[in-house]
């Protein structure tokens, strides 16, 4: 009885804390908190509302997916984490921002709660595929699970950043390799210098694999700042690193797959950097032959992966294919911060990839995911018939006798 009395007790907290919307902040937010007034009392009454508010929208949309992917192990292990770091953070809705003892409690909560989280991408990822393993492949349940990862994912991205903030302002896990890092934010973030690490890191990676791999070469262009002067961003510099170690572990994969045997030998990646009024984009271009023009939105399909499944085991290597989930993920990165990330293909040539951020740190505003009226009318709706011609493998018996009787 007391079980039940809790449980309902904690539904009810996750419906009353689903109404409210998230509230977006700007990196230009992020960076004048952290460097003007950053005061932790503030920061403490801020998050102990808005990152249950962020958790309950969250929990609240992953009930709408199909019973037979929730009954998955791994997705009830997901879903027992989010319970749980939602009641811990309860637990400060009355505490006083004047205790310093409350303020110290929330710290290392925050951190429990930031290493709780640390497996829920290859953990969720696990559940897909124990799903599709028992329940195949259906277009309908598909779309609203590439729909639901999209936001989930977003949100998780969103829930770090929040938690990292506060953590490296006002606890000890500060970096003294970054001293000028306002938390997690790089004001001076050398872009190329990011690419460069990125290259590095997938470099080593593939050289383990491959015992090769492609030489780079980087190019910048800046319109905006002082020509000569290396393209600078106010950004997350792990955010942008993720992404462009993806894009350069895909590239090198492809190139040395491609070119291995060539006498001419590896092909270079080439990276192209540039600034201009609205937007910062940084092309990573390959010679790896390339991706067919139908295959370029299943990439970003969590459904589709042809990566075989790796071990959830903790490894001394990182593979160069993982769940699949690499790519897709990179965008959501992207587009957190108002950008995006685009794939452009020519088969039988190469592929460039681009991903785009906003120039300004005042437009870089957290997109962010709202559990409302038009997210529940998504899962709710049956797919309608497409309203364009879809050949199929052999003509309809009718059509065929009527075209020869009209002969």
């Amino acid at each position: 009885m007391r079980l039940y009395t809790v449980l309902l007790k904690n539904t009810k907290k996750i419906e009353y804390y689903s109404r409210f919307s998230p509230s977006p902040l700007s990196i230009k937010q992020f960076l004048e908190f952290g460097r003007d007034n950053a005061c932790e009392k503030t920061s403490f009454m801020f998050l102990r509302k808005e990152l249950p508010v962020r958790l309950a929208n969250t929990m609240r949309e992953v009930n709408l997916l199909p019973d037979n992917l929730l009954s998955q192990p791994s997705i009830k292990l997901v879903q027992k984490w989010y319970m749980q770091s939602f009641v811990e953070l309860l637990g400060y809705e009355n505490r006083k921002p004047e205790d310093p003892q409350a303020l110290n409690d929330f710290l290392e909560l925050l951190i429990e709660i930031r290493n709780r989280h640390n497996d829920v991408v290859p953990t969720m990822a696990q559940g897909v595929i124990e799903y599709k393993e028992k329940f195949g492949f259906d277009p309908f349940v598909s779309s609203n699970i590439q729909y639901f990862l999209d936001r989930f994912y977003t949100n998780r991205i969103s829930f770090r950043m929040l938690i990292n903030q506060h953590t490296l302002l006002f606890g000890n896990d500060t970096n003294p390799a970054h001293p000028k890092h306002i938390g997690s934010i790089d004001p001076t973030c050398s872009v190329a210098e990011v690419v460069k690490d990125a290259y590095e890191t997938a470099k080593m990676l593939c050289e383990q694999y491959y015992l090769a791999a492609p030489a780079l070469q980087i190019q910048e262009f800046n319109m905006k700042q002082d020509k000569d002067k290396s393209i600078q961003a106010v950004y997350v510099p792990s955010h942008l690193f993720h992404m462009l170690f993806e894009l350069f572990k895909n590239s090198m994969r492809a190139s040395v797959e491609l070119h291995e045997d060539s006498k001419e030998g590896l092909p270079p990646v080439k990276a192209k950097v540039t600034l201009g009024k609205e937007d910062l984009s940084i092309k990573i271009s390959d010679r790896g032959g390339g991706v067919p023009l139908r295959k370029i939105d299943r990439l970003f399909n969590y459904m589709y992966s042809t990566a075989p499944t790796p071990s959830l085991e903790p490894s001394s290597t990182v593979p160069l294919a993982g769940f699949g989930y690499g790519l897709p993920i990179s965008r959501l990165y992207a587009r957190y911060f108002q950008g995006d990330l685009k794939l452009y293909s020519m088969e039988g040539v190469g592929t460039d990839a681009v991903i785009y951020l906003k120039a300004l740190s005042s437009e870089s505003f957290e997109r962010l995911p709202v559990f409302n009226k038009s997210a529940w009318r998504h899962y709710q709706t049956s797919p309608e018939a497409d309203d364009w011609s879809n050949p199929s493998k052999e003509p309809r018996d009718t059509s065929k006798s009527n075209y020869k009787a009209n002969r």
